[in-house]
């Protein structure tokens, strides 16, 4: 095909070798592809934490306003990255196969994890900061942004014990530590691990090229889990988690809700038949809030 797909993304190590994927899918396919390098907010203020930037889409907001500009045809994102409410005429094209969803702790040379002593560890994120408190309240939780080269740096640099990462990001680059644990306790922001690919939504080329390596149960259990996390409202400065698995033509899905100390946690599990997950997400989310969530919900809100 001689129409070349512009593939617009970010300029960090990850988001490229993201697109880099999606280019080879659409060379696969017989289509021709090209990468578009689009600097966004979320790279360039590397001090604020996340969760007091204040706004949602801050690693998608540039890419969504170059495709809406027509200068490029897809954007791809880490799918944790985008917004409950994509922008106006920009809609799904595709959900790549899911990689790892979990959370890791990246120790520091030399470090242990040893239960019960007091330590300093790293994360921006406000629903990792929550979920380590809960588990270890003794514990001082300090600010960590960049990309993923700049923070494993500043663990390397820093008195910290360690830092929290996506498996995925460090995994997919082939960065991650041998000193790294996997925290099979925590639950990860909805959709982490997951890729997803956007366009216009009147450009029924770019949609259908990307079909072909749409992934039709990742995009149910992250669908599932963005629902849960629309039906409580929820942002960056939100500690919620969500994770639905398909297993034996079921859903099974997990999720909860803290406070930001992480004094204060609420979850929930359902397990339902795939034909009647649609709406498991937001089913989930109000019975939550009915037992128990809403009050840690207003507490949140009170703060702010």
């Amino acid at each position: 095909m001689d129409t070349v797909i512009r593939i617009g993304t970010r300029e960090s190590q990850l988001a490229v070798w993201q697109a880099s994927m999606v280019k080879s899918k659409l060379q696969d396919g017989g289509y021709n592809a090209e990468l578009v390098y689009i600097k966004s907010e979320g790279d360039t203020d590397l001090k604020t934490p996340l969760y007091e930037i204040g706004v949602q889409g801050i690693f998608t907001r540039a890419l969504d306003i170059a495709l809406l500009n027509g200068d490029i045809d897809i954007a791809v994102h880490s799918m944790k990255d985008v917004p409950t409410q994509m922008a106006k005429g920009i809609t799904q094209a595709a959900v790549l196969p899911r990689a790892s969803y979990k959370d890791i702790f990246v120790l520091k040379e030399g470090a242990s994890l040893n239960e019960g002593i007091p330590s300093v560890i790293a994360t921006s994120s406000i629903r990792r900061k929550a979920q380590w408190l809960n588990k270890y309240p003794d514990d001082t939780i300090e600010n960590l942004r960049g990309n993923v080269n700049t923070r494993l740096r500043k663990v390397a640099e820093s008195d910290w014990k360690g830092a929290i990462f996506a498996a995925a990001g460090l995994e997919r680059i082939g960065l991650r530590p041998d000193n790294s644990i996997d925290l099979d306790w925590m639950l990860p922001a909805p959709a982490q691990g997951a890729i997803i690919v956007v366009c216009r939504d009147e450009d029924e080329q770019a949609f259908a090229a990307c079909q072909g390596f749409h992934d039709t149960h990742t995009a149910l259990c992250t669908g599932i889990e963005r629902d849960f996390l629309r039906a409580l409202l929820g942002g960056c400065s939100t500690p919620i988690s969500a994770l639905a698995e398909v297993v034996d033509r079921h859903v099974v899905f997990h999720g909860n809700i803290l406070s930001k100390d992480g004094v204060h946690k609420k979850e929930i599990h359902k397990k339902v038949p795939v034909s009647d997950a649609i709406d498991l997400g937001s089913d989930a989310a109000k019975e939550l809030l009915q037992n128990g969530g809403q009050a840690i919900l207003d507490g949140i809100r009170n703060e702010q």
